[in-house]
């Protein structure tokens, strides 16, 4: 429920209006599943390794062992710098939703009965963000049992929104109260997917390159609403019921499961109550982010007439917005805790090692230096005082994403290392003859096993990497925007420099002496292996041969319970 509780922020509400102007109300879903499937492709990865091995910063410790340590370094600063910079995001994003005030002559075009439709405009964002950045920084003091029970809580608030959203907009369709007919917003004179992609320079690219930019563009924006399914790794170093409770292994699924059931859903539903071509969620900017009027949810709420509910959603757009935050929070907090535990990962000057001492500190479990360190980069949040707001916001967005997707890639490909451990000549089974079955995925106590996952890694290596190189195509149609250019493509610079940095730290200046260096350590800490029985999430029936019994009922009961709770 924290990686639930992380995904959804700011990124569905105020984006998923864009994504339908970029692609269309029928592909906009699909965008949402495409680019799902991409995220739980790593995830699935990230889960399998973590679940054989729960350490602390599995996000980079794994990719070191398996795949490089340099990239495995770069891979935990960067992870370090994206979790910073969503902070910052989603702060001013908070700012934003403040400022919401839905245009007057907009109102009357949609037929609003009130003239007025604001929440809050004249409250100064520097006042905004220093309330917000004291109360996520008081969540995440808190030990992590109770920082987790509020998460769940706070998950499941946003579990029953999101649902009552759904519920809400297919209710409003069925009722078409503006005698519109079922569908249409997928009729003439609109359709299912755009027509069109319309380029920062004016120029309207026709046919199925228009589509087929516009499909890439909405799937790049869904990509940010769906950032945090890797807090179930991060939080296992954390997590004692490991082996019973196979969490990693359920969470993992459950987390994908439900994201992308809920953002294609939600955003069918939404679809159709607002026209793609509504003016309020036309964006031709390379990169932007909107405010909450720009949100698809209220405009279809105002296009229905409904008085209270812009205003609540607007609300809980900022609920959400600053729990996730405290998310970004813990999750940046124990990237850097973790990285602070290695020595090597740190220039052995003096008063650097000083400051890695005092990160690595914990206080009842907190890591307090790096809970504050990492929250003090929420300063940024002031960014949202700026008149060019809009742009900033959208800017840092596009950093994170294309830092995660650098780290998704550097995930999948370190399972496709790690998937040959099996036949390793490392593994020393002389004192343990088991040993060596923990690590045969046919064993029937090996923690987390996905069907086709060396494809499916394979897959999301090379999604990842495409969303990376072209994330940032329309940048150089003339005339090209420097700024939103550094922004598409300064993470790869970052995680180039970094890596570089670390092979100069270990094998010196000449590259040609630059090495790959991968410990493949398979034993510290040993691997775990699934004790509960039946294995959790798998259906056993007491009595297979009558299915119509007392006991095989409770075991279905059993089955569903673990599945939706």
């Amino acid at each position: 429920m924290m990686s639930f509780s992380q995904c959804i922020g700011i990124g569905l509400f105020l984006q998923n209006g864009r994504t339908m102007f970029l692609a269309g109300p029928g592909l906009a879903t699909l965008a949402y599943f495409l680019a799902g499937t991409v995220m739980w492709s790593s995830a699935a990865c990230l889960g399998e390794m973590t679940a054989l091995f729960p350490v602390k910063g599995p996000i980079f410790e794994l990719p070191r062992r398996f795949l490089d340590e340099s990239l495995g370094y770069a891979a935990g600063w960067i992870t370090w710098f994206s979790w910073i910079v969503l902070i910052a995001a989603e702060l001013v994003a908070i700012t934003h939703i403040f400022q919401f005030k839905y245009p007057s002559e907009q109102l009357l075009a949609d037929g609003y009965p009130d003239a007025t439709l604001e929440w809050m405009p004249h409250i100064s964002p520097t006042v905004i963000v220093m309330i917000f950045l004291v109360v996520l920084l008081l969540l995440n003091l808190l030990p992590v049992r109770h920082f987790g029970q509020m998460e769940y809580i706070f998950g499941v608030i946003k579990l029953c929104f999101i649902v009552t959203m759904i519920v809400l907009n297919t209710v409003l369709h069925s009722w078409d109260r503006a005698k519109r007919g079922h569908f249409w917003t997928y009729n003439t004179p609109y359709s299912f997917g755009s027509q069109n992609l319309t380029l920062p320079n004016g120029h309207v690219v026709e046919g199925v390159a228009g589509k087929l930019g516009g499909m890439w563009e909405a799937m790049l924006t869904c990509l940010f609403g769906m950032i945090g399914f890797e807090t179930v790794a991060i939080t296992a170093a954390e997590n004692r019921d490991l082996r019973t409770e196979e969490t990693v292994k359920l969470a993992t699924r459950k987390i994908s499961l439900r994201i992308i059931t809920l953002y294609c859903l939600a955003t069918f539903t939404v679809s159709l109550n607002v026209p793609y071509t509504h003016p309020l969620i036309q964006d031709h900017a390379v990169i932007s982010f909107g405010y909450g009027q720009n949100s698809a949810f209220v405009i279809s709420s105002v296009l229905n007439h409904l008085r209270v509910w812009p205003y609540f959603i607007n609300c809980f757009i900022i609920f959400s917005a600053s729990t996730a935050g405290a998310n970004g929070i813990y999750n940046a907090s124990r990237t850097l805790h973790a990285l602070a535990s290695i020595q090597d990962a740190w220039p052995q000057w003096g008063v650097v090692q000083a400051v890695r001492r005092r990160l690595e500190r914990t206080y009842y479990g907190v890591p307090l230096g790096a809970v504050v360190f990492s929250w003090m980069f929420g300063l940024l949040g002031f960014l949202g005082s700026n008149a060019s707001s809009a742009r900033i916001l959208g800017r840092m967005v596009r950093c994170v994403v294309v830092s995660m997707l650098i780290v998704y890639a550097v995930i999948a490909l370190s399972f496709l290392e790690f998937y040959k451990t099996g036949d390793d000549e490392a593994i020393d089974d002389k004192d343990e003859p088991t040993t060596r079955q923990r690590y045969d995925r046919n064993c029937p106590q090996y923690p987390y096993r996905s069907h086709g996952q060396w494809l499916r890694a394979l897959y999301a290596f090379v999604a990842c990497s495409l969303f990376i190189l072209f994330n940032g195509w329309r940048t150089f149609v003339s005339p090209m925007h420097t700024a939103d250019f550094v922004a598409c493509y300064v993470p790869i610079l970052l995680f180039a420099v970094i890596s570089m940095g670390y092979q100069i730290k270990l094998n010196g200046w000449n590259p040609l002496n630059w090495r790959r260096r991968a410990s493949r350590e398979l034993q510290n800490p040993p691997p775990q292996f699934a004790t509960s029985s039946p294995r959790r999430g798998h259906i056993a029936f007491k009595d297979p041969e009558n299915l119509f019994t007392g006991a095989n009922l409770r075991a279905l009961v059993r089955w569903i319970w673990v599945w939706m709770k």
